[in-house]
């Protein structure tokens, strides 16, 4: 899966939170003004990406599930 130009894709599937977060806040951290779209997997991540997102100041972009996978476009606040 290749992102459109300018997005950061991190790909956590297959991965247990809070592994997910992590990648998604390293990823932010670098993100400058791009947009970053994580996708997980592990139904904990429902909860938890949000509580990050919020906790951080990132804004939700919004929040969609194919197949059982997730997947959180975000930006830096």
């Amino acid at each position: 899966m290749t992102p459109p130009a300018g997005e950061i894709l991190v790909d956590a599937r297959g991965h247990h939170c809070p592994v997910p977060t992590l990648r998604l806040r390293r990823a932010l951290a670098e993100a400058g003004d791009r947009e970053v779209r994580l996708l997980a997997d592990d139904p904990m991540a429902r909860i938890d990406v949000p509580h990050f997102i919020q906790e951080s100041g990132a804004r939700l972009l919004g929040i969609s599930e194919v197949s059982g996978v997730l997947e959180f476009r975000v930006r830096r606040g």
